[in-house]
């Protein structure tokens, strides 16, 4: 008990220093001083009384390809633009989308009827040969961001203009999860055919309620209204998203009413925000945990068991979620919450937290006066989570180089697998299926990142990807959660919560799965 009321009032101090050190900078990396554009008309506002929504994320989006791009932002942007064959409701029910129905031939074989009369944004009708043109492109190429998702489609075969079959090299219970996210959004064939990709990036085309007018990389993306959307005339004429990386800027731009939704308020300005007139602050449980990465190469201190499990026992999790985040976390030893299929109980709400057996581990290690070095890399949105686990790593006996990365730099390391011995990042689970987790921890796809390979969890985890038994299944993520709870590829911190600021002009329920489709958000006029 003393340990921890030391430990507390520890991080309180901590904290302190870390807001004061960051007052004009709010949540980012030092080093970004450049001044926001001025800010777009907001909804209601716009001149001649058109109806335009802006959102603020921390990030832009990587691209229009929604083959290749492999963050949450840019698939909550892109869900404006790019529609799927099915969709997720806002309860996580699959719904259609392009297609209207759909059913199960055989083991390997799935029947897709697509919606008649849909015609894509630069007028081209929308049929099978464009399903099937989408679907074996981001199976196909290895290169695509999404690839690992699809690979396991062997073929779409053209039934007619309306119907396509989709065949899988075996049995896929993840099938239709798969279609109902990122890499899933359906390309138009005959343009990207005769005008090729990059012409196609340059000026994109989808089925969606919003059709691309202007990308301003790292500043903006904006959309105008599909007059000719199958489901009817969208709520908004326009739909800004901004990339405001400092979340003191997104709130200044909230409060000033720039902006109508910010994501990622941090704790230290709920109050704020709430305190302004005609603000407010909605919260919703959302599918990202915030982990530590380890690497396991042969040569890295983070490759001796006892010196991760000495991270995990170091870090007080606990202090974090209610220093650092506000409360808004629930601290957690696996990465598959409640909600997503395959999630362990026993390992939900549980944290370690020992730093006088995480000092013993060190020493048994073979570091009795040596100190272990290793770097944390962490995107700028994460830093002041970062620094405090550095600090409590170099309290243990570690000495941490922490590398603070600006968004896009940090998304073309983690791409490349060439961080170091730890990244930190919050991860979502678009599937909302343990699979989505685990696939890295795959032997081929460990390689070159974390390079973890347990033959016992290789087994379960290939085991799992075609059963189609959902009892033995869950049973089969529930046993590689155990497992990874003691090898530590990944120290798992806490489940995170959405904060959001919002303007009264909208009415804004935040999705578990982060989400902004345009078409939920309401105008109140």
């Amino acid at each position: 008990m003393t340990k921890r009321k030391w430990t507390s009032a520890w991080l309180t101090l901590l904290v302190t220093a870390l807001v004061l050190s960051g007052c004009g900078a709010g949540n980012s990396a030092g080093g970004n001083n450049t001044a926001e554009s001025p800010a777009p008309a907001s909804s209601n506002s716009a001149a001649g009384g058109s109806k335009v929504l802006t959102i603020a994320n921390a990030t832009d989006i990587e691209s229009f390809d929604p083959h290749n791009n492999n963050n949450t932002v840019s698939e909550s942007v892109l869900v404006n633009v790019f529609d799927y064959l099915l969709k997720n409701d806002s309860q996580q029910k699959k719904v259609p989308g392009l297609a209207t129905s759909w059913e199960q031939v055989n083991d390997t074989t799935w029947r897709f009827h697509l919606r008649e009369g849909v015609t894509f944004h630069n007028g081209d009708p929308f049929t099978a040969a464009d399903v099937k043109f989408t679907i074996e492109r981001i199976a196909k190429d290895s290169a695509l961001k999404q690839n690992s998702y699809f690979k396991n489609i062997t073929e779409v075969k053209v039934v007619d203009d309306l119907t396509a079959d989709i065949i899988t090299d075996g049995p896929d219970p993840l099938l239709l999860n798969r279609l109902s996210k990122m890499g899933a959004g359906i390309l138009p064939s005959k343009y990207i055919t005769d005008s090729g990709i990059e012409a196609f990036l340059k000026q994109p085309v989808g089925t969606g309620p919003y059709k691309f007018s202007k990308w301003t990389k790292d500043d903006r993306v904006e959309l105008a209204k599909n007059e000719n959307y199958f489901d009817g005339e969208p709520k908004w004429d326009e739909v800004v998203f901004r990339a405001i990386p400092e979340a003191s800027t997104r709130v200044s731009e909230l409060l000033a009413g720039g902006i109508d939704i910010a994501s990622g308020i941090p704790s230290t300005d709920v109050a704020r925000v709430e305190e302004a007139e005609s603000k407010q602050i909605v919260k919703a449980p959302i599918q990202r945990v915030l982990q530590l990465i380890l690497r396991q190469t042969e040569g890295s201190p983070t490759a001796d068991p006892k010196v991760r499990e000495a991270i995990d026992l170091a870090i007080d999790k606990q202090g974090i979620v209610d220093s650092i985040a506000g409360g808004a976390g629930i601290v957690t030893r696996t990465s598959v919450t409640p909600g997503n299929f395959g999630a362990d109980p026993s390992l939900y709400k549980q944290s370690l937290y020992d730093q006088a057996k995480a000092k013993e581990l060190l020493k048994e290690a073979g570091y009795v006066e040596g100190t272990p070095e290793l770097t944390i890399s962490v995107s700028s949105q994460y830093k002041e989570y970062a620094e405090v686990v550095a600090a409590m790593l170099e309290q243990t006996g570690f000495k941490i180089n922490l590398d603070v990365l600006e968004p896009s730099a940090f998304s073309e390391r983690y791409s490349s697998k060439s961080f170091k011995e730890i990244f930190m990042i919050g991860i979502g689970n678009s599937l909302f299926d343990a699979s989505n987790n685990y696939t890295r921890y795959l032997a081929e796809e460990a390689k070159g990142e974390t390079d973890y390979n347990n033959p016992e969890v290789e087994k379960l985890l290939q085991q799992a990807l075609v059963n189609m038994d959902p009892t033995s299944r869950e049973k089969e993520y529930q046993q590689v959660q155990q497992i990874l709870a003691n090898d530590r590829p990944a120290v798992y911190l806490f489940q995170m919560e959405g904060i959001y600021g919002t303007d009264a002009r909208v009415k804004f329920q935040p999705r578990s799965d982060e989400m902004f489709y345009a078409e939920e958000i309401t105008p109140v006029n």
